[in-house]
């Protein structure tokens, strides 16, 4: 594997933006990530995942629902014990039996969670939106006389009447609720509409508003991106996007796209971003797809003749950012697509010079290789390559690892 470091990128931390200005996160890999289909963390692996988020500097670690039972509550407390410098939120239901859970086991961040949308009323409560109205206050009303501190999720919230949904939220400001949750929970937002329906709600119900997005249309971290041009100040996110259905806004994918689409401050640690995805995907039992946005090991691996070519010459023309700024880096793979640039330089790592002529034919053997082993060229089997074909004697060893090259 090559790995070519360089300087040629901008600082990602310049902004124009004042420091506390940074969109907030609140982490709900140990909740909402946990409901996945088939994902059960154990109590070693939530405590872990939790450390985790606090060391990369998260905000709020929604770390589970303490109307589970008895074992969520004793991870819950565990988690608390370690004093994380994030603050640790339970998710409760509108309901007071949730609301004594959160309190039983230690909890002073409550998020109180309450359907908006008349399908979500009607369908499955058997309810009307007095009921919702009545219900969410008296709860929060119960955990804030407990000394909590309560916001509160709206869910169903793109299905909802705006109206109400405005309405409902003025209530709750007034009753000291600290952040508002709007809940885009089947994931059928989208980020053109998003950003005018979501900007009216803000200037309507100024103060901190939050977006929950699902990923069923694949476009959960655009419309976080949509919300937080609108004005919302905290963004929910989960790590890999792990969730319900198709899941939620993956953390590191809104981090990024925040920090350099947007030009925002992101005050977490990013350079752990691959190691904590490898974490949670082990956890979750779920693989790591090659070409998962920001951390998948492919999205900085390069091949085709025309990017290698590019990227020797200045790693930007083919990179948005430097790897490392998410604890990646650079690989160059010899295989079908490459062109004489590529194997140029694999060449020269191995201490080779080559000039034009024989590096043609090299070129024609590599893509024969590659596609009789349908993969790209490792260091072996470079070597065997050119053990086949004459090349001019190395100045220094080939070498041998399984790596690609």
């Amino acid at each position: 594997m090559m790995t070519v470091r360089d300087s040629s990128f901008p600082s990602s931390s310049a902004t124009t933006m004042r420091a506390d200005a940074a969109i907030k996160f609140c982490d709900t890999t140990l909740r909402d990530g946990e409901q996945a289909p088939g994902v059960a963390f154990t109590a070693a692996e939530k405590l872990a995942i939790a450390a985790a988020l606090d060391a990369i500097g998260v905000h709020q670690i929604e770390a589970g629902i303490p109307a589970m039972g008895v074992t969520e509550r004793d991870v819950l407390r565990e988690i608390l014990a370690t004093a994380p410098r994030a603050e640790i939120v339970g998710w409760c239901r509108a309901d007071h039996r949730d609301v004594e859970a959160a309190a039983s086991c230690g909890i002073v961040t409550a998020h109180l969670t309450i359907p908006v949308s008349d399908l979500h009323l009607k369908s499955k409560l058997e309810r009307d939106r007095a009921w919702a109205r009545r219900r969410v206050s008296d709860c929060v009303k119960d955990a804030t006389d407990r000394g909590m501190r309560v916001s509160v999720g709206m869910e169903d919230a793109s299905r909802a009447d705006d109206g109400f949904v405005t309405d409902l939220a003025g209530e709750l400001r007034e009753l000291g609720v600290t952040r508002l949750r709007w809940a885009d929970t089947v994931g059928l937002l989208d980020p053109v509409s998003a950003y005018d329906r979501l900007g009216r709600l803000v200037r309507a119900v100024p103060g901190p508003w939050e977006i929950h997005a699902h990923d069923d249309f694949g476009l959960a971290t655009a419309n976080t991106i949509a919300a937080v041009q609108a004005g919302f100040t905290w963004v929910s996110t989960t790590v890999l996007g792990l969730g319900e259905r198709a899941g939620n806004a993956p953390i590191e994918e809104v981090a990024m796209a925040l920090r350099h689409l947007l030009k925002l401050p992101v005050d977490l640690d990013t350079t752990s971003f691959r190691t904590l995805a490898r974490l949670v995907s082990r956890a979750a039992g779920r693989p790591l797809p090659a070409g998962k946005a920001v951390v998948g090991e492919s999205v900085f691996a390069h091949e085709s003749g025309i990017h290698v070519h590019g990227i020797l010459r200045h790693p930007a023309t083919y990179e948005p950012f430097d790897p490392a700024e998410v604890g990646g880096r650079r690989r160059l793979t010899v295989g079908k697509h490459s062109g004489r640039a590529s194997v140029r330089h694999a060449l020269e790592q191995c201490g080779i010079e080559a000039d034009e002529s024989e590096l043609e034919p090299l070129v024609e053997q590599v893509r024969i290789a590659a596609t009789k082993h349908k993969r790209g060229l490792g260091s072996r089997d470079f070597h065997e390559l050119l053990g086949r074909v004459e090349m001019p004697a190395p100045r220094a060893g080939i070498p041998t690892s399984e790596e690609q090259v």
